[in-house]
């Protein structure tokens, strides 16, 4: 396998970018010893690559970006909207040398119709990803979506969704992004999913099922782990794990009950957890 250890910027941030935030958790995912760090754009598109850039490189981190549409870009309601943004997305990610988009992408998290995708909607996110598809080729972007549990979205719940329009679209640089936490809601196991992905599969977000330290929780890491050897995983796996220490943290990810370790512990431990399980 070949592999990047990432920390997301929600692992020492709450997800509202500022420039000072940003350099914080740069630094942070660096010291740990981290390969890369995931940062999660904001959806004002308020961010200086020039800036940011010269201090990944001082630091010698590579990046991946990510971006959450937010209501107001739900895909299936507002397409042009929505194809502005990840557009946006994708000029920021070149600008930082990046050659992947992460995130949930498929409409806008918490956001329901009230009933399962229909044909129509799924239409019109499969249109809106081809574009973006075919505008992130030129950069040299792949763009990877990320399907969430039942609670933020109905779009896409699990692997499958997310594979099923991927195949509609028919654009090759569309890929999977994985999250454990919601796989462990959605999913039936951590085996099928990953296999069914194959070389589709560029970027997973690790994260017990309780937020905390990887290996505490009921995440079937075996499982998982078994599944990125059987199909020589060539990807990122990234840290996102929630810390009641770090301020705001709390009312920002619903996390009530206080963390037993602090943002460093919880890097360095699921950092050690990872390369054991892959090296």
């Amino acid at each position: 396998m070949d592999i990047q250890f990432g920390a997301s910027l929600l692992s020492w941030i709450t997800p509202v970018w500022t420039p000072e935030a940003g350099k914080y958790a740069i630094e942070k995912t660096a010291h740990a010893g981290f390969d890369l760090i995931e940062i999660l754009l904001p959806p004002s598109m308020d961010f200086n690559a020039a800036e940011v850039k010269k201090q990944l490189d001082s630091h010698h981190l590579n990046v991946v970006c990510s971006l959450n549409l937010p209501k107001e870009a739900h895909i299936a309601f507002y397409p042009e909207r929505a194809e502005q943004l990840i557009k946006r997305a994708i000029d920021i990610t070149a600008a930082l040398e990046s050659d992947l988009l992460g995130g949930v992408l498929h409409g806008g998290i918490g956001v329901f119709s009230g009933n399962p995708l229909t044909d129509q909607e799924a239409g019109i996110i499969t249109e809106v990803w081809s574009h973006a598809a075919d505008y992130a080729r030129e950069k040299g972007v792949g763009i990877a979506i990320e399907p969430i549990n039942r609670y933020e979205s109905y779009v896409c719940n699990t692997a499958q969704n997310v594979l099923d329009l991927i195949n509609a679209a028919g654009k090759d640089n569309l890929f999977v992004h994985l999250d454990t936490f919601h796989m462990n809601i959605e999913e039936n196991n951590f085996y099928d999913p990953i296999m069914k992905a194959g070389d589709k599969l560029k970027h997973i977000h690790m994260t017990e099922s309780h937020r905390g330290m990887l290996g505490e929780g009921t995440v079937n890491w075996d499982e998982l782990f078994s599944a990125l050897k059987a199909i020589d995983f060539k990807g990122n796996l990234v840290l996102e794990n929630f810390s009641s220490s770090v301020p705001g943290m709390q009312q920002m990810v619903s996390l009530w009950q206080t963390s037993p370790y602090d943002a460093d512990e919880l890097a360095a431990g699921s950092l050690e957890f990872m390369k054991s399980n892959c090296l």
